[in-house]
């Protein structure tokens, strides 16, 4: 991370990560160098564009081939928007097939951010190797939290230290999903992370899928990852089977946490069920 006429560059190349940074008073930036769902949030910008879509909008292609041409200033952010992948498509993407797969180096490392129930909002690196800047005399520190805050800082009602989100992990297979579309199977990434198995982008999604959908099912004990150690959910025969869709979970276990109705994004469950039991991935 650093900045180049003065323009704050928000990818680290060492790093193969993207990181926040804070802006002082006086100008300059420091990187906040943690490994968060901060970082994965560029996948989720991205679009493909079908050939037959650009026939149709003849308009639109002779802008877009216009500002390609003429403002390298705006599009060269913009990843592959003239090279051609899987049945002609073009990309629109923050990320090209190298930065992707740097990230996703991380992303499915399950020592980081993949778990077995899906991926954490930080990394599982930080449980050893904290974060800590010092601002003004005063120490802060980030570090990996499966569950619930257990500090006051940032007001003690921060959940985005360690654990599962549904609603951003649904965003990171719907944007492997259009990474897919337009590179195509011969594209593929290590998942787990140093396993020595290789998958499309579409196994992937369709891996990530079921890690999810195993926050709700009964494991090999018969019992459900999503009730923790509430035994009344996990044995009596008029709960066992009323599944709960909490607000989000934990980054080790797959509990549920915080409020245990949040149908309106924890719902979205039902549609990577769908999706696995009737092979509509990628269609």
């Amino acid at each position: 991370m650093k900045s180049q006429n003065d323009k704050l560059v928000l990818w680290d190349e060492e790093d193969g990560f993207f990181y926040d940074a804070l802006q002082f008073p006086d100008g300059h930036h420091f990187p906040m160098k943690v490994r968060s769902m901060v970082g994965l949030v560029p996948l989720f910008a991205i679009g493909t564009l079908e050939p037959e879509t650009l026939k149709k909008l003849s308009g639109f292609r002779k802008r877009t081939d216009w500002f390609i041409k003429n403002r390298p200033d705006l599009t060269t952010g913009i990843a592959c928007m003239q090279t051609k992948g899987e049945h002609q498509r073009r990309l629109l993407a923050i990320l090209d097939g190298k930065k992707l797969k740097r990230i996703l180096e991380r992303m499915l490392d399950e020592r980081e951010f993949l778990s077995p129930y899906g991926i954490r909002s930080v990394s599982k690196f930080h449980a050893a190797h904290p974060f800590i800047m010092h601002v003004n005399d005063r120490e802060y520190q980030v570090d990996y939290e499966p569950a619930e805050s257990t500090n006051n800082l940032f007001g003690g009602n921060s959940n985005w230290r360690g654990p599962i989100w549904l609603p951003m992990n649904y965003l990171l297979i719907e944007a492997l999903h259009h990474f897919h579309q337009y590179l195509g199977d011969d594209y593929k990434v290590e998942c787990p992370t140093n396993s020595g198995q290789w998958m499309t982008l579409r196994e992937v999604a369709i891996e990530l899928s079921k890690r999810l959908e195993s926050i709700f099912q009964q494991n090999a004990n018969g019992r459900r990852p999503v009730y923790g150690s509430v035994e009344v959910f996990q044995t009596n025969p008029h709960w066992r089977n009323l599944l709960t869709f909490n607000e989000y979970f934990h980054g080790d276990n797959g509990a549920g946490l915080g409020a245990s109705h949040q149908t309106g994004w924890t719902g979205v469950i039902a549609q990577l069920i769908h999706r696995c039991g009737e092979s509509l991935f990628f269609e």
